[in-house]
């Protein structure tokens, strides 16, 4: 069969198996390279825990951690599964693809498809770090999904993208008709920004660490990071002071309460890294934030400092998480790898033309090319070195 990007609503219902492995391939190259360059590391993770491994940020964290340090990787995602003739998610041809890579290169890992926010989970984990006799010294927190069923009552929560104040009309790009759209969101109920913060928040990170902790599978000097994300005020009504914000702010609230947990037991640290904005599954369909991406990858790309998952985890790891010194924060102690993104002629660039932007103007003033290219990428297509034309015998394979 041969397999096009099917499109609805911003959002890929399909993936390409081979695309995926490529671009998989891609950045353990990349990571590869880097690791050559700076030579052996005098500290280094050694045996990593990822959750959310599949795709973005997470994906990122486990190929550094791997590739970069030579580290034994676990990691845990919930995948829908390739069938012979019916698409997989990307991240089930992900995971493949980085085992394959893993076993080529001698590497020790083990990846587990299920639900990240169940005990069972947990004791799966534990249970595989004790077979193989590792004590985790990191644990990357990146769980991205819209629902979590409390492991205690049972209850399921749902997260929402909504703001606190007015209703929120922003533009947005339609991928596949590279043109304009208009996207709208109500104000959020009490409910829907407490049942965000249950999804969305610290509290399952944090029941993480004390599990592992109990069950003896946490090393001495152990660092654990969660992801999050601020970007430009001009987000902020939408994002950072609508439901998500308020998960977020949770999330960092969490990341002291682990440290001072870490600290006492084990000489460790928790933090939390505001990372830039990328195309990814979810940002493609918020408002505003396609458009600014479009118009933000565009300046930064000039200017030489745009970066995509990998170079920003490889970033962490290097000059943040793994340094002879302690890890560099800022005054509300969390790492900035946004610091780009937000440098002041960035973003003086991008708040001069977004109001600017039209239908006609946008591949001019903003990198449409570019923003198409990741959208599409993270799901296996537009990835170079694959014939997009040529018959893929199965899904349930790379």
């Amino acid at each position: 069969m041969i397999i096009k990007p099917l499109i609805r609503s911003n959002i890929c219902l399909n993936a390409h198996p081979i695309g995926c492995a490529k671009e998989v391939e891609r950045q353990v190259r990349y990571i590869q390279a880097q690791a050559a360059k700076r030579g052996a590391s005098k500290t280094k993770p050694q045996n990593v825990l990822v959750l959310g491994c599949s795709t973005g940020y997470g994906l990122a964290s486990r190929i550094v951690s791997a590739f970069g340090f030579g580290a034994t990787t676990i990691g845990v995602s919930f995948e829908k599964e390739g069938k012979e003739a019916k698409s997989g998610t990307p991240g089930w041809y992900n995971n493949l693809a980085f085992e394959r890579a893993a076993k080529k290169e001698g590497l020790k890992s083990a990846t587990f498809n299920g639900d990240a926010f169940s005990d069972e989970m947990r004791q799966n984990i534990i249970a595989k770090a004790k077979e193989m006799g590792i004590r985790f010294d990191l644990i990357v927190y990146s769980v991205a999904s819209a629902v979590r069923v409390d492991p205690d009552s049972g209850e399921m929560y749902r997260s929402v993208l909504k703001p606190l104040g007015e209703s929120f009309i922003g533009q947005n790009i339609d991928v596949a008709g590279n043109k304009l759209s208009t996207i709208s969101a109500e104000t959020a109920t009490p409910e829907e920004i407490a049942q965000t913060v249950k999804v969305m928040g610290g509290e399952d990170w944090k029941r993480w660490i004390e599990q592992l902790g109990d069950a003896d599978v946490l090393a001495t000097n152990v660092k654990t990071v969660a992801y999050s994300y601020i970007g430009p005020s001009l987000s902020h009504d939408i994002y950072r002071d609508g439901t998500i914000g308020k998960a977020k702010e949770h999330l960092e609230k969490t990341a002291d309460e682990l440290n001072e947990l870490l600290n006492a037991k084990y000489k460790g640290e928790a933090f939390v890294s505001v990372n830039k904005g990328l195309v990814t599954r979810s940002s493609a369909v918020i408002p505003v934030i396609p458009l600014y991406l479009s118009i933000l990858f565009k300046i930064m790309k000039e200017k030489g400092t745009h970066e995509g998952c990998i170079e920003q985890a490889d970033r962490l790891f290097a000059e943040r998480l793994y340094t002879d010194g302690p890890v560099p924060v800022d005054e509300n102690r969390l790492i900035r790898i946004d610091d780009w993104e937000l440098d002041s002629e960035v973003q003086k660039y991008v708040s001069e033309r977004m109001p600017l932007a039209t239908e006609e103007n946008l591949s001019e003033i903003g990198d449409l090319e570019g923003y198409r290219h990741d959208f599409l990428a993270i799901n296996g297509f537009d990835v170079e070195g694959v014939d997009y034309e040529a018959e893929v015998e199965r899904m349930d394979s790379i």
